[in-house]
């Protein structure tokens, strides 16, 4: 990749976002003309916020605007519907009208911190798949459409493959999916000349009908490119906790646990997460990556910060990591820690230490939070709990709340009104 011409490729190919492409060279040659070439990235709204899986995906966006190309976001209000069955073992519930613009409202806010929206060449634009998918004669669209997908082929993509060879069902609904996907990139090149289509390594199947679609309908020539799965060096899928999905939305994660997730990102993932997540120099990633023992907190540090400036704010990403700062390194306090508020006549009566745990998210359940303790991971007030059915009392209360801290990173606040 290294006799790549166009900015685009050569920065997301240096920054390790390439995994597979259907015709590099070609593309490569569009995107080095000299005007800008609109592509797209859809995003199906199954929740009201996309979580920190979906970070790839925004960053080449943002990586495409940077190089002087136009950003198209594909909200999928119509695919949503039936559900992408890509890495799924089994049928998404399906939602209603109502939940998907619900979702879909909730996921737009994301995009406009990332991306710059407007009416220029190079300006960011949202669609939503909705405007001609639920417009469609179905007859009309198997008979115009269908006729160019070969059941034979569509069996032998992954999606599919994976349900079968499992035994899953697979309803007739999902299946269609595949070629609402292929039939919305023809709509967005006719409608938007977008020539590149962008996604995940499972979409790959998906980008290609589309890709054959255009060629066989209108003649166009159109490009497909995936990034790469994204899994920690330990092997664990990105954004995935033991606290569960890590959510991109203010409302869903506070601020502090989304800096929390880059600073504890494994030693080995540094520089490569450095170069996906954020937008410092190859240069000064490249003398990060290189730090060894303890200096390698700093870059963390450094990837916290940049990583949750980028999605919360300047101030955000100062607050946590000053909060960081007061918790781990002078034994304090700090206000952006999660928090549960209880009366002094409540923690009076006996406020179970399992009871806020839950409540502040240190533990999914009352028995997660149990087994923690039993595990020797609990502290309060930094000193040891061994009691799984210990309360709170009184004297533990200092400047108007207690702390907890569930192992050496995560902490949280019982604030006593």
């Amino acid at each position: 990749m290294s006799t790549l011409k166009s900015d685009f490729l050569k920065t997301i190919s240096d920054r390790g976002f390439i995994h597979q492409c259907t015709d590099l060279e070609g593309l490569d040659a569009v995107y080095s003309a000299g005007t800008p070439v609109p592509a797209y990235i859809g995003f199906d709204c199954t929740a009201d916020s996309l979580h920190v899986g979906s970070m790839v995906p925004i960053m080449l966006l943002r990586r495409l605007q940077r190089s002087g190309h136009k950003p198209i976001v594909l909200m999928g209000g119509g695919t949503t519907k039936i559900g992408d069955p890509s890495g799924k073992d089994t049928a998404r519930q399906l939602l209603s009208e109502a939940d998907i613009a619900r979702n879909m409202a909730g996921i737009k806010t994301v995009f406009e911190k990332f991306l710059t929206f407007g009416d220029g060449p190079t300006d960011a634009v949202m669609v939503n798949n909705a405007d001609w998918l639920d417009e469609l004669a179905y007859i009309d669209f198997l008979r115009d459409y269908g006729r160019h997908f070969s059941v034979n082929r569509m069996l032998t993509f992954e999606s599919v493959k994976l349900r079968l060879e499992r035994e899953q069902p697979l309803s007739f609904l999902e299946f269609n999916y595949m070629i609402l996907q292929a039939y919305d990139f023809l709509e967005i090149n006719r409608k938007h000349k977008c020539r590149l289509q962008m996604g995940g390594s499972d979409q790959w199947g998906n980008i290609v009908n589309g890709v054959e679609l255009a060629r066989r309908v209108d003649g166009a020539e159109l490009f497909g490119l995936t990034v790469p799965l994204i899994t920690t060096a330990s092997g664990a899928k990105m954004g995935k906790t033991a606290q569960g999905a890590v959510w991109l939305n203010d409302d869903r994660l506070p601020a502090y646990d989304y800096w929390q997730f880059w600073r504890n990102t494994e030693d080995a993932d540094v520089g490569r997460f450095l170069k996906l997540f954020t937008d410092l120099p190859m240069d000064e990633i490249r003398r990060l990556e290189s730090l060894q023992g303890a200096e390698i907190n700093d870059a963390k540090k450094i990837l916290a910060n940049e990583a949750t400036r980028l999605c919360r704010g300047e101030a955000a990403a100062k607050e946590a990591e000053e909060t960081a700062r007061k918790t781990f390194e002078q034994g304090q306090t700090g206000d952006a820690l999660p928090s549960v508020e209880v009366g002094a006549d409540a923690l009076s009566q006996g406020y179970a230490v399992i009871d806020a745990m839950v409540a502040t998210g240190l533990a999914a359940s009352k028995g997660e939070a149990r087994r923690l303790i039993k595990q020797g991971g609990v502290k309060v007030n930094d000193a040891a709990l061994a009691d799984t059915e210990a309360k709170f009392a009184a004297e533990q209360v200092a400047d108007g709340q207690i702390k907890i801290s569930a192992g050496k990173k995560r902490h949280a606040l019982v604030k006593v009104k």
